[in-house]
């Protein structure tokens, strides 16, 4: 733990956020509400093991998907760093830009390296409704897989199984992308209506 501070617990309300996920676009927590939430704090786009990692939640986007679940991958990059290292590696689900105030969101989840100035490798599963299911904090040096989120999520939907039936049964949606733009403007419509985007 670099910084000493606890991660959030499970059965604790996510805090809400709003963050670039382009230049001029910003994506907020709470607009994904309704489905499983992977957030994936991590050091740097171009580090070795995060490209891994990052690389590998792309090709596990259809186990994702069989739970309705959409990762967010969140670094201090600036949203133009992401942008490039997404198309480099493929990445179709959106990066995030804790870069201004740096690592604010990752402080506010117990995940800053203050003595590195990044944010640290941790994992957080949220429910439906932004609650905390599950955390695991991984050495920076680690890639920590996804055989815990995978778990988590199969625990998940085992304590909700009427709406996951429901979400099997319409044939779910496997491109990461695409849920996450319309699970956006499901949530958005509720609100009032906005522009749908696209994190490519």
């Amino acid at each position: 733990m670099a910084n000493g501070k606890d991660l959030l617990s499970p059965g604790q309300l996510a805090p809400d956020f709003s963050l670039p996920t382009a230049p001029d676009e910003r994506l907020a927590l709470s607009e994904l509400a309704g489905g499983p939430v992977v957030l994936v704090f991590y050091p740097a786009d171009w580090s070795p093991v995060c490209g891994d990692q990052m690389t590998l939640y792309q090709a596990v986007s259809p186990e994702l998907a069989r739970y309705d679940a959409i990762p967010l991958g969140i670094s201090v990059d600036s949203a133009w760093c992401h942008r490039a290292f997404a198309k480099y590696r493929g990445v179709r689900f959106p990066l995030l830009a804790d870069f201004h105030p740096k690592g604010e969101v990752a402080r506010t989840y117990g995940a800053y390296d203050e003595q590195g100035g990044t944010a640290e490798r941790v994992l957080y599963v949220l429910d439906h409704d932004g609650v905390v299911f599950w955390n695991y904090r991984s050495p920076l040096n680690q890639n920590p897989g996804a055989d815990g989120i995978l778990a988590a999520l199969e625990a998940l939907a085992a304590q909700r199984p009427c709406r996951m039936a429901r979400y099997q049964a319409l044939g779910g949606q496997t491109d990461l992308n695409e849920r996450v733009v319309r699970r956006r403007q499901a949530n958005r419509a509720r609100r009032g209506g906005a522009r749908p985007v696209s994190f490519t």
